[in-house]
């Protein structure tokens, strides 16, 4: 796995204990305009081609911090290869020891010249990109293993920012959560259903109980569903139905809120290995005010049909990630390059072997 963290737009300004004076330091015109600055020690150790470097980094634009890696506890990891780095990274990092700090400036309006800019971004400003290189390691499995080390923290980390992210849209939106709320008992009281509200305002209407202990942040839940808008009879998504195309159960990590609407993993917890149920969902926890065109309109309830066919933890579906991996990578291997035709009256040139590297 090659981790190119180097394409970070926004990475910031991180230098660890830098002795020098900054005024008497001077920045470097990389190839593309930019300018670099490496702060070097004498004692860390040379970094080689292959080698998988930790690096603390760090973004600013004016006064504000745009992103930190120190502020999510979680470092980057990635393979360090020059050859295929573009400028600056390609001159900025091509010799650096465990213990430098490197420092990009980037001029606003070379990013504002490609179409990439944020739109806070102005003309005649600087973009600070900063990389603290906190260590490196021979092989990938080195690395990862590190890495491993700071995932629980940083998870945990991740998930209080995006559950406080999701209380802050629910206190921004509740008179849209209330309204919603009533809707919803007013549906279930016409069609006597009887359900129980998370604290969110998610309702579930249990249809089985399930067994076994009620699912927690460190379960990966493999569900099957239908969704509908509440009331509707027209599915607009499912897995269990061919015509859409993806049948299998839909793994849902519990750990974290981000990537999935709020009110899936909001019902999910109250749920056990076996559960059947429906759940409604407010629209400040589906789509809220965007809907999703053209299925869902603006400020939907959505209505899900799900079942919880299979609970692993989190370990258990990395482990499967990577067997899949590996039986990709293997399979695509065994697949023959096709043969070269030989053009009659002609032979055909020998193709040069690549040269052999270093296996990590």
């Amino acid at each position: 796995m090659r981790i190119h963290l180097f394409f970070l737009l926004f990475t910031g300004i991180a230098v660890n204990g830098m002795a020098q004076d900054s005024s008497k330091l001077k920045f470097s015109k990389a190839s593309d305009g930019s300018e670099y600055l490496v702060i070097p020690v004498a004692s860390g150790a040379k970094v080689i081609a292959g080698n998988f470097l930790e690096l603390h980094v760090r973004a600013s634009y004016k006064d504000s911090v745009l992103f930190n890696t120190r502020d999510e506890a979680m470092p980057q990891f990635g393979v360090y290869d020059t050859a295929s780095f573009p400028s600056p990274f390609k001159e900025a990092f091509k010799e650096i020891r465990v213990g430098d700090s490197i420092v990009l400036r980037i001029p606003t309006d070379s990013i504002i010249a490609r179409g990439q800019a944020a739109p806070f971004l102005k003309k005649g400003e600087f973009i600070y990109q900063s990389y603290y290189v906190s260590n490196a390691y021979t092989t990938k499995e080195e690395a990862d293993s590190v890495r491993k080390t700071f995932l629980p923290h940083a998870q945990e980390m991740a998930y209080k920012k995006q559950k406080a992210a999701v209380e802050d849209i629910l206190q921004e939106n509740k008179s849209q959560v209330e309204a919603d709320g009533k809707l919803i008992e007013a549906y279930l009281a016409k069609k006597k259903l009887k359900a129980t509200k998370t604290a969110w305002g998610t309702y579930i209407v249990f249809k089985k109980e399930g067994t076994g202990k009620k699912l927690t942040r460190e379960d990966v839940a493999s569900v099957n569903y239908t969704g509908r808008t509440m009331g509707s009879t027209k599915v607009f998504d499912s897995n269990t139905d061919p015509k859409f195309k993806h049948v299998t159960p839909y793994d849902v990590p519990l750990s974290q809120i981000s990537g999935i609407i709020a009110g899936w993993p909001d019902a999910i917890l109250q749920m056990k290995k076996g559960t059947v149920a429906t759940i409604y969902i407010p629209s400040t926890l589906a789509y809220g005010a965007a809907g999703r065109y053209p299925e869902i309109k603006p400020n939907a309830i959505l209505e899900f049909d799900m079942t919880v066919v299979k609970v692993i933890t989190e370990n258990e579906s990395a482990k499967n990630l990577e067997k899949a991996m590996e039986k990709v990578e293997a399979d695509a291997r065994k697949v023959s390059p096709p043969k070269q035709k030989t053009v009659a009256g002609k032979k055909n040139k020998p193709v040069a072997k690549p040269v052999s590297k270093q296996k990590y």
